[in-house]
């Protein structure tokens, strides 16, 4: 089984993503600033993977600072996370590990001891840390698997959009994970899965994910889905996601929202996989979720090839937001929430 992403001493070691399906390709980001800048030019992506990497990141240059006193520290430590908090807006994970290595920074400067013995401390444990938010998540993403099982047909066929699998997580996956979980059950489960324009992750890592465990997945173009579900040939969509409201709205990957609609009008249930930290009660709705944009190059060329007019204007947001109404149930580790969201998330933060 690959890996997505790993610590080393080396450094952080992923799979670039952006090399896939047709080469398999490591590279080992050396200080964080290689780190920000796989997660930017998303050689790893998937909210779950960015909030490890960020924690990595920090991790890794924390422990290779020169920084001989605890305030020097503290300003390294600020400035390498705005430097990682700054590569990509939409995904709360990122902003949850870069919010919970500072906590264990602040802790092990707290403890008796010289300067020099709190600096180790702080080096040391940032790097346990990182490791145990990677363990965690490969953790949650199986008991989060076991859970949304359950929800899926004995037999049939379920769409997914964008890649919500290992690739996108520590290992497994969130909605991939649901139906791994699902195909070790015994169902017999096939998956449609949208090729996700402009980046492709379905076409290019999902279907290529999905290959490699021999789960039958056919490949749609993201125009297709309506098609297939109005011929009765798809019976639940599930999807990832990259944050999601105190009210149920989720963020996630540009087309989603569509999918959901289009779910509703056919009477299909539509299902969203996440971890507890991907779920950002600070924010009331998704109107209050931050929309990356990106290069409009990305939308008018593909591996640098022009797929239309020279000049014309293109735009890029890459998330959308769908409203909770049209979300059947939101699927985590701790269970599955379903509305009144405002109430049922909550209660699984304990």
């Amino acid at each position: 089984m690959f890996k997505t992403i790993e610590w080393t001493e080396e450094g952080v070691r992923l799979i670039d993503q952006t090399r896939l399906p047709t080469e398999e390709v490591y590279r080992t980001c050396r200080d964080y600033r290689e780190v920000a800048e796989a997660i930017r030019a998303m050689v790893i992506r998937g909210a779950p993977a960015l909030g490890i990497a960020a924690a990595m990141g920090i991790a890794l240059g924390v422990r290779d600072s020169a920084a001989r006193t605890v305030a020097e520290l503290r300003a390294e430590f600020e400035t390498i996370a705005e430097t990682i908090s700054r590569t990509r807006p939409t995904a709360v994970n990122l902003f949850w590990a870069v919010k919970r290595m500072r906590e264990v920074l602040e802790r092990s400067l707290a403890h008796e001891g010289s300067e020099a013995e709190k600096l180790a401390a702080a080096r040391a444990r940032l790097v346990e840390e990182a490791q145990r938010i990677l363990a965690e998540d490969i953790a949650s993403n199986e008991t989060m698997g076991r859970h949304g099982a359950a929800l899926l047909p004995d037999a049939g066929t379920v769409l997914t959009h964008c890649n919500a699998g290992a690739l996108a997580t520590g290992g497994y996956g969130t909605a991939l994970g649901v139906i791994r979980a699902a195909v070790a059950a015994g169902k017999k489960i096939r998956v449609y899965a949208d090729e996700t324009r402009p980046f492709l992750q379905g076409a290019r890592l999902t279907a290529w994910e999905l290959a490699k465990d021999d789960i039958p997945v056919t490949l749609i173009t993201d125009n297709m889905a309506g098609h297939f579900m109005q011929r009765g040939e798809i019976q639940a969509v599930i999807v990832g996601a990259d944050r999601i409201a105190a009210n149920g709205d989720v963020a996630n990957k540009i087309g989603t929202y569509t999918l959901a609609v289009l779910a509703k009008e056919n009477g299909l249930p539509f299902y969203v996989a996440a971890p507890l930290s991907t779920i950002d009660l600070q924010i009331a709705s998704g109107d209050e979720i931050p929309i990356e944009e990106r290069s409009p190059r990305e939308v008018t060329h593909w591996a640098g090839v022009p797929t239309a007019p020279e000049n014309v204007e293109a735009r890029h947001p890459a998330f959308d937001v769908t409203p909770h109404r049209y979300v059947t149930a939101i699927i985590t580790e701790r269970g599955i929430a379903r509305e009144p969201y405002t109430e049922t998330l909550k209660t699984l933060f304990g």
